[in-house]
């Protein structure tokens, strides 16, 4: 079945701009400008007030109506981004070996890069180099819990993913080994 014409619309806040040219989402907001390639979807975007964009797709079918709503959440997390950031906390939980981890930042490409020792026991030294734009910090009020922030939610998320992987354990039963680097809690680095 094909739908005829389907629409999702958003309301832009302000102190934001948001920019569409070729299906390249540029958003700009008081923490910085991100941006998204949208050219992979075929839809359309059309502007009928200042502070509202439509999202529309004709003759799609079921499958292709549902990328409508993924396109709205994607620029609704960009405007987010931008005027509130993202902030993933990350526990680490063992159970007999403590586990060791430093945050340096990488001279040549100034990027964050975490290091795991000591996870289970093991001499391995695990290195885990974060996206761009995504700062990586200690805690300061909890024991054992890192703090990875930055203003794009796909590059923040898939740090911290990236970092809870790097810490799987293998070749033992898993209901026993729950050591590792777990996300605790997430939200924004601007609250209200």
């Amino acid at each position: 079945m094909k739908y005829i014409h389907q629409q999702e619309s958003l309301t832009i806040p302000e102190g934001v701009k948001v920019n569409i040219k070729t299906r390249i989402v540029t958003v700009e907001g008081p923490r910085g400008k991100l941006s998204k390639n949208l050219g992979h979807l075929a839809v359309s975007f059309s502007h009928p007030k200042k502070n509202v964009i439509n999202i529309e797709m004709h003759h799609g079918a079921r499958k292709s109506v549902a990328a409508l709503r993924t396109v709205r959440t994607i620029i609704n997390n960009l405007i987010i981004g931008v005027t509130k950031g993202f902030k993933y906390k990350m526990r680490y939980v063992y159970a007999h070996f403590p586990i060791n981890v430093n945050i340096d930042k990488n001279k040549e490409t100034d990027l964050f890069e975490v290091e795991i020792r000591n996870f289970i026991g093991e001499k391995i030294v695990r290195r885990v180099t974060m996206r761009p734009d995504v700062n990586v910090e200690t805690s300061k009020t909890q024991k054992d819990e890192i703090v990875v922030s930055g203003n794009n939610l796909e590059d923040v998320s898939q740090s911290a993913a990236d970092i809870q992987q790097s810490c799987r354990v293998r070749n033992k039963d898993i209901r026993k080994f729950l050591d590792g680097l777990y996300v605790s809690e997430r939200g924004n680095i601007v609250e209200e």
